[in-house]
């Protein structure tokens, strides 16, 4: 690395910054430079039932039910966490897609290919617990990862990847 590059990287470091010049924050939240902030909103999670088929693990993780919107056939459900405005919106993966791309996502989900939620708890074994308790496919039971996290996985109804970490 050249001399200008390492003072650069140095200066970034010094006021916590990445080279993107973003500065991570607890609870998702993300500074980029100055004066803004940035906090997830919305994440869509492509749901071949999204109704109330699919409350079981919902209701394990405490999540309430802001929105259950119907238009024609297509449906789609919005949940978040009390207290919280970042919701999950649950829909069938056709919105928006051409038939042929909605039905390639759509199999995918089904097949359990798509990891699309990763959620935290603060009590992560009071949490799997509850949602075992509530039917869920258990994939892998609490555990401490090489990388650090210390999470479990569930399938949900639709055949989707959820990811419970430890907060």
């Amino acid at each position: 690395m050249c001399q200008q590059g390492r003072d650069a990287t140095t200066a970034f470091s010094r006021h916590g910054l990445s080279r993107a010049g973003s500065e991570k924050h607890r609870g998702g939240l993300v500074l980029y430079g100055r004066g803004m902030t940035v906090t997830v909103s919305t994440m869509f999670i492509p749901s071949t039932i999204p109704t109330s088929r699919s409350a079981s693990i919902r209701d394990a993780l405490g999540l309430e039910v802001r929105n259950d919107v119907a238009s024609g056939e297509f449906r789609w459900v919005t949940v978040g966490a009390p207290g919280r405005t970042s919701t999950s919106s649950c829909s069938r993966p056709l919105g928006g897609l051409s038939q042929a791309e909605g039905d390639a996502l759509l199999a995918l989900v089904t097949k359990g290919s798509l990891q699309v939620a990763i959620f935290k708890s603060d009590d992560l074994d009071t949490t799997f617990e509850k949602v075992r308790a509530s039917g869920a496919e258990v994939l892998q039971e609490p555990v401490s990862q090489p990388w650090g996290a210390r999470d479990c996985a569930f399938r949900d109804p639709s055949g989707n990847m959820v990811r419970i970490a430890q907060a």
